[in-house]
């Protein structure tokens, strides 16, 4: 049996986005590993061919990320992916239910909350008060 369209769409976004997120974060691993080695190899006074090298593929790695585009993709799949889950759940058959809010003004004890004695979100009754009847 196979799933919903709708789940299909969704899995093909939440794919998309993490290939996208992995060839990303690997392409700026491997861009900082190359880039931290020049100064090294520098230092190290080694053949000026292999530090403009890796030079080389430190500028090639920024070229390809921005050819290909992968932060991009995987950001937009990632928003799209969300929008889908968001529609998937408002248009849900089986609303889900939202808990009522408690009392505020007393707590399972029968005490008031200090909180909301602070905030003067208790309404305090004297015993001698009279209501206002204008």
């Amino acid at each position: 049996m196979s799933p919903r369209p709708g789940w299909r769409r969704l899995r093909w976004y939440s794919g998309a986005s993490r290939r996208a997120k992995q060839s990303f974060e690997w392409l700026k691993v491997a861009e900082l590993v190359v880039g931290s080695a020049v100064p090294v190899v520098a230092a190290l006074q080694v053949s000026a061919a292999i530090t403009a090298t890796l030079a080389a593929l430190v500028v090639i790695a920024e070229g390809l990320q921005q050819l290909f585009g992968w932060q991009r993709d995987w950001l937009g799949y990632r928003g799209v992916l969300q929008a889908l889950k968001r529609e998937k759940f408002l248009s849900s058959p089986t609303p889900t239910t939202i808990a009522a809010p408690t009392d505020i003004r007393s707590s399972p004890n029968g005490s008031r909350p200090s909180w909301a004695r602070k905030h003067r979100l208790v309404e305090t009754h004297t015993p001698d008060a009279q209501p206002n009847t204008k």
